[in-house]
């Protein structure tokens, strides 16, 4: 088709994001953000659903040991300050449910 439009990803990059995606479509936090413009989900859907054909990773018994990999890899790339100002994300989450951003400066 004419106006397809094509996206390249590293494969640790394809990996990490079809985790994500996995884990935040259908929580009322995403869904909630995501619903504020409902023609995302088609966009949304294909891209899932592209990955998780496309991604035989995710059906090994060391998956958890690859995305772990990437996701290092991945960090690495980015450079030390975003990695910091940003990796507290997940211990906010966890104890009060993160900032908006989903990052918090370093020392914060």
């Amino acid at each position: 088709m004419a106006d397809d439009f094509t996206i390249n990803l590293t494969r640790d990059q394809a990996l990490v994001l079809s985790d994500w995606l996995y884990n935040v479509i259908g929580t009322e936090r995403f869904d909630a953000i995501a619903n504020e413009d409902v023609a995302v989900w088609s966009a949304l859907h294909r891209i899932s659903g592209a990955l998780e054909t496309s991604l035989v990773e995710i059906f090994m018994p060391d998956y958890a040991a690859r995305l772990e990999a990437a996701r290092a890899r991945l960090r690495a790339g980015l450079g030390d300050y975003f990695v910091q100002k940003c990796q507290p994300k997940r211990d906010a989450e966890q104890h009060n449910g993160g900032d908006q951003d989903g990052c918090e400066e370093p020392g914060a």
